[in-house]
């Protein structure tokens, strides 16, 4: 069976959530333009999470985005609605867009459909039991599509029954924008499913980079470990300058010395702490290898776990946010938050030392043609003079080197290029971890 096929009865388990929401308009977004040149055809989309109130609100997200949607694309919608206005047509656009949908509570929405998407929390047992009654209720050519970021996917399908019908089909948030899908095919997929599932990607305009089915797969299988260097990082240097202090400069280095579009705290922050906790719990479970972290449980249960709304503000985790904006760093001595508009920070920005280049930054090289000769000249700088966030920044490229290099030798990248390739579309890093910026000469 095509995917033109199944395409024309889809499902998205947990599509209220943060990810779910962002495939739920992905997928809104292609079936209503396929519906429009294909008025013969009938296409559905059934959006399934465990609250209605939830649904409500994913579904004046889709209306929103595909409304912002239409006006990006209003040459094309213009040659589809003919002698219509653009405003009749960003609206005709946004109905088509919603009349395919079907919004529920119950799993039994996706009985008919022949491809499922699912989205839930990072949590095995959900996820198994999910599978479990999806199998018993849709066709046995039903084919699933897991966004799961760590979770082995065979792991899932043999407990629930469906081996060979699974995929994993790991999209980077959000889900509707990144470029990026992490695909994971487990060793039972069927050849069948393997083919559909990158013609799939090039239908959703993604680009692919497999993995292999070994529990964190590339982008967190990386991501979980420079979280752990950085958070040691700051209890090496809490001693001397303070825990609020520590973190705020350990993030600093890793966005302005690394060139990040985040530091790697609000980085964690945006992935949501809890989300943390439960990967480096799966990893744990999986993997010969102590990836436990006390800091995150702690944030945790006191109830500081990052992450972001459905209208795109950030939630308090290490920082405190204005929206988007870090305002204040935890301060666990004072069980409360530091504003960073205080002498304390101007203090660390001083310590710092100065930054090697200041016109460079992530955002301005990001589109620039030359910033891969910009790039290695900035680095290899690193070797003129040593200061606190020079030398920082020279262990975490190493420490991230050294991971990325250990998801190579490990088999659950096939080469370095991968690994390079995930930070670059997925993390929107401007560099790979793998390279050779610090070598001599």
């Amino acid at each position: 069976m095509d995917l033109n096929a199944r395409f024309r009865n889809v499902s998205v388990i947990g599509a209220a959530g943060k990810m779910g929401s962002g495939i739920a308009l992905l997928l809104a977004r292609e079936m209503a333009f396929r519906a429009i040149e294909d008025q013969a055809g009938s296409y559905v989309l059934n959006l399934i999470d465990v609250k209605e109130v939830a649904l409500e609100g994913l579904l004046g997200y889709l209306q929103e985005h595909g409304e912002r949607e239409a006006e990006k694309q209003l040459p094309r919608l213009r040659q589809l609605f003919r002698g219509l206005g653009d405003d009749e047509v960003v609206q005709a656009f946004v109905h088509e867009l919603l009349r395919h949908v079907r919004t529920g509570t119950a799993l039994s929405l996706a009985r008919e459909s022949l491809l499922v998407f699912e989205a839930c929390f990072e949590n095995e047992a959900l996820k198994t039991g999910i599978y479990r009654d999806l199998a018993h209720l849709c066709p046995r050519e039903t084919y699933f599509c897991s966004n799961t970021s760590s979770i082995p996917l065979h792991v899932l399908s043999e407990a629930s029954g469906i081996q060979g019908r699974l995929v994993g089909f790991h999209f980077y948030n959000p889900a509707a924008v990144q470029q990026l899908i992490e695909l994971i095919t487990p060793q039972d997929c069927s050849s069948e499913l393997k083919e559909l599932s990158l013609e799939l990607a090039k239908f959703l305009g993604k680009t692919v980079v497999p993995a292999n089915d070994i529990a964190g797969f590339i982008g967190n299988g990386y991501l979980m470990r420079d979280g752990l260097h950085a958070i040691a990082e700051v209890e090496r240097l809490a001693p001397e300058f303070g825990f609020h202090q520590a973190l705020y400069l350990v993030d600093r280095v890793s966005r302005d010395w690394l060139l990040r579009p985040l530091g790697i705290f609000q980085l964690m922050d945006f992935v949501g702490l809890d989300v943390f906790q439960l990967i480096l719990n799966v990893m744990n479970q999986h993997l010969s290898e102590d990836l436990h972290c006390d800091l995150i449980d702690r944030f945790v249960r006191k109830g500081s776990k990052g992450g972001v709304t459905l209208s795109g503000a950030q939630k308090d985790g290490f920082f405190r946010y204005e929206k988007t904006h870090p305002v204040a760093v935890c301060n666990p001595e004072a069980d409360d938050y530091t504003p960073l508009d205080q002498p304390w920070a101007w203090a660390i920005t001083e310590r710092l030392g100065e930054h090697p280049d200041p016109t460079l930054s992530w955002k301005n090289l990001n589109r620039d043609p030359q910033r891969q000769a910009k790039l290695a000249a900035y680095f290899q700088g690193f070797k003129q003079g040593s200061t606190l966030a020079v030398d920082l920044a020279i262990r975490h490229l190493q420490a991230d080197r050294r991971t990325a290099l250990k998801l190579v030798e490990q088999g659950v990248a096939a080469c370095a290029e991968d690994v390079n390739r995930v930070l670059q579309l997925g993390f929107l890093h401007l560099y790979g971890p793998i390279n050779d910026y610090l070598s001599e000469g």
